[in-house]
């Protein structure tokens, strides 16, 4: 086991001195030898010496001192050399005392330590505070010509000042600390710490500073070097928003048989209110727009101790409410309000939309002869396939009405029958019978006669639920992927389809007509196209990475053609934003809210993004006990039983040093009183 960093000493604290500026006290001698030389004095002729009786005894004595007598301004000024000397000395009060050559101390800035919490003295402040001070009371305890460095511990490690045995750099360091609205991770900055420690030579030794509600409670086990942790704040009941899930659905109504029937469309906003307290908590659920003080919806509920409650939220919106910002709220609110608000996005309407463009005649095809954007016969049993999902809204064309349509929803389905263009605009892509030659990556080949169907992909999410026993084909494209993973539909002869997805959209490339098939005639071929919709409409509510959390990076699908753009965070400070094949990735999101990503091009647009704590190992703040395993060896202590810090005395002393001199400069400067019965005459 580790010796306790803090020591106290027993009965009243010790003061602690600096030999280097008691040299001082010398000059007492000095001082002292001033007022008890005799003053040399010149010969000069008087008419009298009478006056001068006192002077003359003195000159006729040989001793060359005089007798010491208390004066004020020798008591005043050996009073200020003294306690000059003792300010020089630094004189504190003995409290931490951190050991150690060099030392690590790592400060916990996950979102956990943004709690409230008690001062020493009873005053209201944050657990975050409470380190940063015991960080500062440590660095008062350094042990003379030690030196430490500062770690903040949030998602990710983070060096605040590097090894120095400069005091007032290192608290100067730990001021711009705060809390972060992240999961935290000590494992990486206990890592850092050892790192940096382990090529040194002396007694080494990490300090971590947490509140004890660790994310990640392994993140303590096996370390190499000795390992102090001190815990800060008290156990505290709190409720928080685990969970949020804003989708697009329909209003239930009843209809005149008394059958419920689909209605209006409605946002439905899916909640998980945690307790983490010992008591019931009777709260208050809203959900109201970004910047809008107007409640959409709301709910009172009685949330028990240790329970999750789901909380369901509705409203109807209206077209202009379409990718708009939600904020959810509990009120009144706790020892923890970061976990109190959460965010979401108001869906882009409730049915998906599809464009189906027919780009010219494929082999086989019995609309060959047709007009132009007349659908052939793979064509027509895609948008019947198509139309018979409810919830889409399904457009039919050519390609040349695809690439020039006037502000196409770019989340929109993209289906191409016979071509492919090289960069269509538009979501999800699903590409058929594709012209032989390239086509995103895979190359279209020779055909192949009357195909075996052998495999198919099962894991993949688009032939979910699906089989193809009993599929015939008249004829298919060789399709040659980039990669063998790519591949969705294996024939005998070959490969028929292939995954074509980029880093912006999901895609797929059938190399055949389904007219040419009997596949259409199958309930597979249903379920197919649900899939692939179901996909799309995925990525329409939440982009193509889903959901962000704080901490991780923000990737939001963007136009190809999309050029300066810009990246707000919650509080409308500029971020850093790259773009790369139609993504655009915002690397950190350190706040809870809403982030904002505009672009300028020919489909110019932005988009609002959430990001959401909702950690329930953050959100309970309950004690839990802190474990260590391996070779390291581990104290655990609470900061509210360390002894007070180290107390420098110095400005004090000063302070009175300079008072005692004023003084005795008042005393010289001063008009003395005429004695009684010889005031001067009135004039």
């Amino acid at each position: 086991m580790a010796a306790p960093l803090a020591q106290a000493s027993a009965g009243a604290p010790l003061a602690l001195l600096s030999p280097g500026g008691l040299w001082l006290l010398a000059l007492l001698g000095p001082l002292v030898l001033l007022y008890i030389l005799k003053i040399k004095r010149s010969r000069r002729r008087v008419p009298s010496t009478w006056l001068w009786a006192a002077a003359q005894r003195d000159l006729m004595a040989r001793a060359p001192f005089r007798k010491l007598i208390a004066q004020l301004p020798l008591v005043l000024q050996a009073l200020a050399l003294a306690l000059l000397a003792l300010a020089l000395a630094r004189p504190a009060s003995r409290g931490r005392e951190l050991t150690g050559d060099h030392v690590a101390i790592i400060i916990d800035a996950s979102a956990s330590m943004s709690a409230a919490a008690r001062g020493p003295a009873g005053e209201p402040t944050t657990r975050i505070e409470l380190a940063k001070q015991l960080a500062r009371d440590l660095l008062s305890g350094l042990s003379p010509g030690s030196d430490a460095l500062i770690l903040e511990a949030g998602r990710d490690a983070r060096l605040v000042a590097a090894l120095d045995r400069d005091l007032v750099r290192l608290r100067a360091a730990i001021d711009p600390i705060a809390a972060r609205d992240v999961e935290g991770d000590l494992g990486a900055a206990v890592a850092l710490g050892v790192d940096r420690l382990r090529q040194l030579g002396g007694a080494r030794r990490v300090v971590v500073i947490t509140d004890g509600n660790l994310a990640r409670p392994g993140a303590l086990r096996g370390v190499s070097l000795p390992l102090e942790v001190i815990t800060v704040g008290d156990p505290v009941d709190n409720a928080a928003i685990v969970r949020v899930d804003v989708r697009s659905g329909s209003e239930a109504a009843a209809g005149a048989s008394g059958e419920r029937q689909e209605g209006r469309e409605e946002v439905q906003a899916f909640l998980v209110v945690a307790n983490f307290g010992a008591q019931p908590r009777d709260v208050y659920v809203t959900m109201r727009q970004d910047s809008a003080l107007d409640v959409l919806s709301s709910r009172r509920v009685l949330v028990k101790p240790g329970e999750r409650l789901p909380v369901v939220l509705t409203f109807r919106p209206s077209p202009g409410d379409y990718r708009k910002g939600l904020v959810f709220e509990l009120s009144p609110p706790d020892a923890m309000p970061l976990d109190d608000v959460a965010y979401g996005r108001v869906p882009a309407g409730d049915k998906l939309p599809v464009f189906l463009a027919s780009g010219g005649a494929g082999r086989g095809d019995p609309g060959a002869g047709g007009p132009p954007g007349a659908a052939s016969g793979g064509s027509a049993w895609l948008e019947r396939a198509l139309a018979s999902d409810p919830m889409t809204s399904v457009t039919s064309g050519s390609l040349a009405d695809l690439l020039g349509a006037p502000g196409l929803d770019p989340d929109t389905f993209v289906v191409i029958d016979g071509t492919c263009p090289p960069d269509p605009p538009g979501g999800d892509l699903l590409i058929v019978n594709p012209p032989p030659g390239r086509c995103f990556g895979t190359l279209v080949g020779q055909a192949l006669e009357r195909p075996t169907l052998t495999s198919w992909d099962t894991a993949d999410p688009r032939l979910r639920f699906l089989t193809l026993d009993g599929v015939h084909l008249r004829s298919a494209s060789s399709l040659t992927p980039e990669a063998a993973a790519q591949a969705l539909i294996r024939a005998q002869e070959g490969t028929i389809a292939t995954d074509i997805s980029t880093s912006s959209r999901t895609g797929t490339l059938l190399g055949f007509d389904v007219g040419e098939s009997d596949w259409p005639l199958k309930a597979s071929f249903v379920l197919f196209v649900r899939n692939l919709l179901e996909q799309a409409r995925a990525h329409r509510a939440h982009g193509i990475t889903g959901p962000a959390r704080t901490g991780e990076p923000l990737r939001v699908s963007v136009p190809a053609t999309a050029r300066d753009l810009q990246a707000t965070g919650p509080a409308g400070e500029r971020l850093d934003v790259a773009q790369r094949a139609g993504v655009a990735v915002i690397a950190e999101t350190p706040r809870a809210g809403l982030y904002r990503l505009a672009w300028q091009g020919p489909q110019a647009g932005s988009v609002v993004m959430p990001a959401n704590l909702t950690s329930v190992a953050e959100s309970d703040l309950t004690p839990r006990p802190l474990l260590a395993e391996g070779g390291g060896d581990l104290a655990v202590s609470s900061a509210a039983g360390q002894p007070d810090a180290h107390v420098e005395w110095t400005w004090l002393l000063a302070l009175a040093a300079l008072a005692f001199v004023v003084v005795d400069v008042w005393y010289f400067t001063r008009v003395p009183r005429p004695l009684r019965g010889h005031e001067p005459p009135a004039a």
